[in-house]
């Protein structure tokens, strides 16, 4: 047990408090990422939870991890709730925006070549590396949950709190928060792939994923088939009308220019069928849906960017999500 009384936070108690939360960041930060979806929202849902820690008595604490995750979750909740009373998405009010895909496209530019380093909020590639640690499609069907379906599932299914720590933060029994878990794991899941051939046509979807990230042309033209079809839906590019790109060569080109986009795309399941979701900040903008030849070689691509035919897909997880490893036992009310 951490003594943490005796002094004001500007005293011994609080050194020993802000070393405890630095302390426990990575742990903080991945809780408030998966729960709102943005590495810049989350980081400021720790600022505040440190001004409320640091404000806070913390003489009847007796598990402090847990007090500052029902702290950041607390934070996290409010603004899901305000987020959601808004109706209005997190970046931009618009369906498709060319300025913020720029966005990535420089970033992306920038880093490719270069380590991982750290990387200020808000920052694209930061943000990209991120969502495609979590999962891509794990973020969108996140996205789509009702505040307190994501906080009863994220914390329970990915950081094992039991129903009886999380039910007083959503504000229901225990009962209704399992409930609430429930409902969210089914929407996770979706349906299963079609049995016919799935670990190959998962291995041809995932190999073009890593061609096109690593801008690999000779990679790509081996996935897909000399007669290979690619529709794109007028919102995509976008153009007046749909567009169809015919033959291997020029759908490989295609992909080609879009390598910095692939790096906010990520596996899932379309409709039950394996495919790729192009989704900065958990907010799906398109959609790419493939069909196989007898020989496993990619013959058509499917891409939807139109926002009525994206919400009529039902887009799902491909691998169940894992529990983090925080070491923090419980969440202390």
């Amino acid at each position: 047990m951490d003594d943490f009384t005796g002094d004001d936070i500007t005293g011994d108690a609080g050194r020993r408090l802000a070393a405890r939360f630095e302390a426990d960041r990575p742990h903080l930060t991945a809780v408030a990422y998966r729960l709102l979806g943005s590495a810049a929202e989350a980081e400021d849902a720790l600022q505040e939870a440190w001004l409320r820690a640091s404000e806070a008595d913390l003489d009847e604490v007796r598990n402090v991890t847990g007090w500052l995750t029902t702290v950041v979750t607390r934070v996290c909740l409010n603004l899901l709730r305000a987020r959601r009373n808004r109706r209005e998405e997190f970046l931009d009010a618009h369906d498709h925006d060319h300025a913020h895909d720029h966005a990535y496209d420089k970033a992306y530019d920038h880093a490719r070549d270069a380590p991982p380093l750290p990387a200020e909020a808000g920052d694209p590639a930061r943000e990209a590396l991120l969502a495609d640690e979590v999962g891509v499609a794990l973020l969108v069907v996140l996205d789509a949950l009702g505040p307190a379906e994501r906080v009863a599932f994220v914390l329970h299914d990915l950081f094992a709190v039991p129903f009886e720590e999380i039910a007083p933060l959503v504000e229901r029994t225990p009962a209704a928060t399992r409930q609430l878990a429930s409902r969210a794991r089914r929407r996770v899941q979706g349906r299963p792939p079609a049995p016919a051939a799935a670990v190959q046509r998962r291995r041809a979807v995932e190999a073009f994923l890593a061609a096109t990230r690593g801008g690999d042309f000779t990679a790509l033209l081996a996935l897909l088939d000399p007669d290979v079809v690619l529709h794109a839906d007028a919102r995509v590019v976008p153009t007046p009308e749909p567009l169809t790109v015919r033959g291997a060569v020029p759908v490989a080109q295609g992909a080609m220019a879009a390598v910095a986009r692939a790096q906010v795309t990520g596996l899932a399941l379309l409709d039950g069928e394996f495919g790729l979701v192009m989704a900065p900040y958990g907010r799906p903008r398109l959609v790419l849906a493939f069909a196989f030849g007898a020989d496993g070689r990619i013959t058509g691509i499917d891409i939807v960017a139109e926002p009525e035919r994206l919400r009529g897909t039902e887009i799902a997880v491909v691998d169940p999500p894992h529990r983090e490893a925080d070491g923090s036992g419980e969440v202390d009310q």
